[in-house]
């Protein structure tokens, strides 16, 4: 059993819904972002959604686009972005990291090495947007058999036809995109979410968390009365662009966990 795993055994004997975050790893800079990754549990975060910067990121919008290029600026790389997981594993053994990203870096460090450098630094799941079940042969069998959860995106364009390929090999949550598009580009709407929540748990017994979107309180709390939760990221990573400071950010983290969990 994983950490993702665990934590949701924890929360469904609970009664209670998941809210996850996702932050660009080195926004702004390596420092600013540990201290922001170590603050997100004691703001109501139950699992961590950790991006990886990387150069050509097709399925984000401006606001994470350029979460990742200020963490390239400022020197971020997947070896380090490895290192602040680890960092963060210190202090906290048990909150899940997921990290979050595209291919090509993995590609390049060679599949084998980032695996065990990965399970080393404690991460628990791979979302990698750019690799689709066809390939579950290059990364997500892999990862699986090392011990991480593959976590596979569902969107409102994957068929009836389709989801069963991708829920084939998918562990920990399914995440399903509210809308089609690119991060930050428009708000989940409720009366969109919920019949395409029931259809994916129809197909699966694994928890359905629901991202993009999502920016407030109270669309937190409706989203995730209708799924097993909701993941919030362009809305987070906007406050750092902002300027704002890391305890003002996570106040506003703990906002939107508040209406999560109140679902």
């Amino acid at each position: 059993m994983t950490r993702i795993d665990a934590k949701f055994a924890d929360l469904i004997s609970k009664g209670k819904k998941a809210f996850v975050s996702y932050v660009m790893a080195g926004d702004p800079d390596f420092e600013t972002s540990l201290e922001l990754v170590k603050g997100l549990p004691g703001a109501g975060v139950d699992i961590i959604e950790l991006g990886l910067p990387f150069t050509d990121p097709m399925a984000d919008g401006p606001t994470i686009q350029l979460a990742g290029q200020r963490a390239l600026d400022a020197g971020m790389t997947l070896n380090k972005t490895l290192e602040l997981a680890r960092q963060f594993r210190e202090t906290d053994d048990t909150t899940p990291i997921v990290l979050m990203g595209y291919y090509n870096p993995i590609y390049s460090m060679g599949v084998d090495a980032f695996l065990s450098a990965a399970k080393a630094a404690g991460i628990d799941g791979l979302i990698v947007v750019d690799l689709p079940p066809e390939e579950d042969d290059e990364l997500c069998l892999p990862a699986q058999a090392a011990g991480l959860n593959f976590i596979r995106l569902a969107t409102p364009t994957t068929d009836d036809q389709r989801l069963p390929r991708v829920m084939q090999n998918t562990s920990g949550f399914v995440y399903y995109v509210s809308i089609t598009g690119i991060t930050g580009s428009a708000e989940a709407q409720a009366g969109d979410v919920g019949p395409e929540v029931a259809r994916l748990k129809a197909a699966t017994d694994l928890p359905i968390i629901v991202g993009f979107g999502i920016n407030t309180p109270e669309r937190a709390e409706t989203i995730a009365s209708l799924s097993d939760g909701a993941v919030v990221g362009s809305a987070i990573v906007s406050q750092l662009a902002q300027g704002k400071s890391t305890a003002e950010v996570l106040a506003f983290v703990k906002t939107l966990s508040d209406g999560a969990h109140r679902a």
